[in-house]
């Protein structure tokens, strides 16, 4: 068994770790999750994206909003769907997922899950040592140099550290806070676009191709696809009768509220200032644009949010962690992906060439990486939303041979197959800065769509392979699946069809 902390004290700091949440302490609301992805999205970075689709994919301001409004329905519609995952279970992604490629299968997936989440923190970690430095010049006029940034990064990653410690509790409430200030100077510096921007070279801009469309679509949507595997950790304390449409509706509406004006502003501020696009960094680019008075407090609310970003990262990288057998509790777990983002961040500031062209490839990569893992789960969640049982608390906990999720040697062989395949065939449909697939010239690579057919692939495999066998429990086990009551059970039946 895992042993790990058993309790939610209640308190400021979260001591639970992986284990299931029991019955009695779900008491969270379906509501609390939109401050939750309205915060994972507010990021500088959805500028530069919204300016990438203007002058590398040649889109213009209409094209760009269908973008981005596909982006967040796609991406953080498969969030929310595999979210529901989390109320039947009470367990977080990476846990539940040993329901689905076995106790010892789901070290694969999880490793690269794991080593994901180090790129995307890593990525966040710059983004707002960035901004801090761009703070520090517009105020004091202090330049970059090799030793602030150190020290610039280490604050924040040790910022990131600490407020991911805290828990779920700490984490919704500055969620909450941090969305009431980013809205208010989101709306001050969109006032002061619609103000002062060239709308007529904006609108006067020639479309692109639909090839651009459905590639930016893609690498606007990366970024929701790999929170995909953690929704279910937001989710684990909503009690069975939550319902899943709605956990679907908050979460796809929270994100999109930000990404789509985000992304719009920055294919706005590119028709002024094409070159930001590719700038040395994704932030400085806001002292040129806006005032003095209105990029200080939007970078300082951007700083937060990007905290927060990493934050709730880092707060689901804990309990990959856990699952992969770090004997920690998950506050502690935390501080294997602080190191890493320093270190990696260190790299990327000082020795990178470009940045855009390093976040780029990563998204790209990315989203194969975590769409493999989604098509097999999407299946096995379909295979369980009419079951009594749908999650044994206990078997998610115990590694041993007698796991209701041992399968075959600890394996779930049609999972790993699923998964194998459909990461391979992902990978060769896709091109890159560092890395060209043999089919990536193919219509499936050129338009950017190796993720989307990855989780098609693997789902389409799972789907064809003879359903798993779950190991029966061993005679005289005192583990007692615990079954969804009565009137929960049907509510979430009568919804089946939309989850």
């Amino acid at each position: 068994m895992d042993n790990l902390s058993t309790a939610d004290t209640g308190g400021a700091v979260e001591t639970r770790g992986i284990e299931p949440v029991p019955d009695h302490e779900r008491r969270g609301r379906v509501r609390e999750l939109f401050p939750t992805w309205v915060a994972a999205n507010i990021s500088v970075l959805l500028l530069t994206m919204g300016a990438a689709l203007v002058v590398f994919n040649r889109l213009n301001f209409w094209q760009v909003l269908v973008v981005a409004a596909c982006a967040a329905l796609v991406s953080f519609g498969l969030v929310g769907v595999v979210s529901v995952s989390g109320k039947w279970g009470g367990a977080p992604g990476a846990t539940l997922s040993r329901a689905t490629f076995g106790v010892r299968g789901n070290l694969f997936p999880g490793a690269i899950l794991w080593i994901a989440r180090f790129g995307w923190e890593t990525i966040n970690a710059v983004t707002g040592a960035y901004a801090v430095l761009t703070v520090l010049d517009l105020l004091f006029g202090v330049r970059s140099n090799t030793a602030l940034i150190v020290v610039t990064l280490v604050a924040f990653v040790a910022a990131t550290f600490l407020v991911s410690g805290l828990g779920r509790k700490a984490l919704n409430i500055c969620n909450t806070w941090s969305t009431y200030l980013f809205g208010v100077f989101s709306v001050l510096v969109l006032g002061y676009l619609i103000a002062t921007m060239p709308w007529s070279e904006v609108f006067a801009k020639p479309a692109g191709t639909t090839a651009m469309m459905i590639a930016g679509i893609g690498t606007i949507a990366a970024g929701g696809i790999s929170w995909v595997p953690t929704g279910p950790d937001f989710a684990r304390y909503l009690p069975h009768s939550a319902s899943g449409r709605k956990i679907v509706g908050v979460t796809v509406s929270g994100a999109g509220l930000v990404m789509v004006p985000m992304v719009l502003m920055g294919a706005v501020m590119a028709v002024a200032s094409p070159g930001l696009a590719d700038a040395a960094d994704p932030v400085s680019f806001l002292g040129d644009l806006l005032p003095t008075w209105l990029a200080v407090p939007y970078l300082l609310t951007a700083i937060v949010g990007m905290l927060l970003i990493n934050s709730l990262s880092m707060y689901s990288a804990g309990f990959t962690a856990q699952t992969m057998g770090v004997k920690l509790p998950r506050a502690m777990a935390v501080s294997i992906n602080a190191v890493i983002s320093l270190v990696a961040g260190l790299l990327l500031m000082l020795v990178a060439k470009s940045f855009l062209g390093s976040f780029i490839t990563f998204l790209i990569l990315l989203a194969v990486s975590f769409s493999a893992w989604i098509g097999v789960y999407a299946v096995d969640m379909f295979r369980r939303r009419r079951r009594a049982v749908r999650y044994d608390a206990d078997a998610l906990m115990d590694t041993s041979r007698n796991s209701r999720y041992w399968y075959t040697g600890g394996f779930c062989w049609q999972a790993m197959v699923s998964w194998v395949l459909a990461l391979l065939t992902g990978l060769a449909f896709t091109k890159c800065d560092w890395f060209a697939g043999p089919l990536s010239g193919t219509p499936i690579g050129r338009y950017g769509l190796a993720w989307a057919a990855t989780i098609v692939i693997s789902a389409a495999i799972m789907a064809v392979l003879p359903t798993p066998r779950e190991k029966a429990p061993a005679a005289g086990s005192d583990t007692e699946p615990v079954t969804e009551p009565a009137a929960d059970l049907q509510a979430e039946r009568s919804e089946a069809v939309t989850v």
